[in-house]
């Protein structure tokens, strides 16, 4: 029998970090519309952040939750619209609201050794009967048992779907095949998996994800994300039905999505350049690239001291503030450039 992968399209979320935050309601309308043709069945929408998270510190988005939230939920009609939300930034407030404006999906993220973090969230999203998923960032910096336990205590949290996100693009296919499989063996709901492209692998890890026994798939058309995007959707449906894995989108809509994308909602692609190399080797969230590039310019630091510095401290995402002080340090040290 052919295996099935459900998509979840991150695009209108996780993109929101490669344009500042930036997008305004026609892209999100027309590209949502796209989706919806193509038959993607979830369409995740919000600040690249998640609920609650347009701030100062992070980046005010162009739009409230609310705003992008309408828009989207207006423009479907087959798919399913979902929403992303890391304790701390979001509140029970704010899954209330996403609810209210029809949202179908709710991922909950917690760094990947504090699923504890995610309990109450979930437990009140079990007693709405929304679907809930909870997810885990910087699973690399976790050993496979060790994401296997955590997911184990999402789903006894309330979560329907568990799994991972490769946050600084840091994995290889033989370390999402051993995390995935863990996962798989430890719980009896759909396995997640999230890629990022720094070190080129998105696509090569999301199919050793779905061999591995991952359900469902994250990707963003022509991989629109933080630093060197996410997983190339466009890319991964059509290898995932090359290699057996059923998706049930049709093709032509996907590539007519990926262009009103590409035409619409960025200045240009993601590339893998030098410094998302640097960031992906040095195990550094991928959302971290334009705040490192901003403040190491002003300084005259190399942004790829920085990255290299980030990962040695083991920065995870939220912790924003610490590329100030890597900065402000690597200047004092007189590591500037000339």
């Amino acid at each position: 029998m052919t295996a099935k992968v459900l998509i979840h399209d991150p695009t209108l979320r996780d993109g929101h970090h490669a344009v500042r935050h930036r997008l305004e309601v026609d892209q999100l309308r027309d590209y949502a519309a796209a989706c919806d043709k193509a038959g993607i069945p979830v369409v995740e929408v919000g600040h690249g952040n998640g609920l609650g998270a347009s701030s100062l510190q992070v980046g005010r988005a162009a739009l409230s939750d609310e705003r992008m939230l309408a828009t989207v939920r207006e423009a479907l009609s087959h798919s399913r619209m979902g929403v992303f939300m890391l304790p701390g930034w979001g509140t029970t407030a704010d899954l209330r609201t996403a609810l209210a404006h029809g949202a179908d999906v709710v991922r909950i993220g917690t760094h990947c050794t504090e699923a504890n973090l995610a309990e109450r969230h979930l437990g009140f999203l079990r007693e709405t009967g929304a679907e809930a998923h909870g997810v885990l960032l910087m699973s690399h910096m976790a050993t496979p048992q060790q994401l296997a336990e955590q997911c184990a205590l999402l789903v006894e949290y309330g979560a329907q779907a568990v799994g991972i996100l490769d946050s600084a693009g840091h994995f290889l296919p033989p370390d999402v095949t051993a995390r995935i499989t863990a996962i798989a063996a430890a719980v009896e709901v759909p396995v997640i998996f999230h890629g990022h492209n720094n070190l080129g692998m998105a696509v090569a890890n999301s199919l050793a994800a779905a061999q591995a026994g991952a359900g469902i798939i994250d990707g963003c058309a022509r991989g629109f994300g933080a630093g060197a995007g996410n997983t190339q959707l466009e890319v991964l449906v059509p290898v995932l039905e090359r290699m057996g894995f059923s998706t049930g989108i049709n093709l032509y809509g996907l590539l007519d999505a990926a262009d009103i994308a590409e035409r619409t909602l960025m200045p240009a692609p993601p590339v893998t350049n030098s410094l998302s190399i640097v960031s992906g080797l040095a195990g550094v969230f991928s959302g971290f690239k334009n705040p490192v590039l901003d403040l190491a310019g002003r300084a005259g630091v190399d942004p790829r001291d920085v990255f290299f510095e980030l990962g040695r401290r083991q920065a995870i995402a939220g912790q924003e503030d610490l590329i100030v002080d890597v900065v402000a340090e690597l200047s004092a040290r007189g590591e500037v450039r000339i």
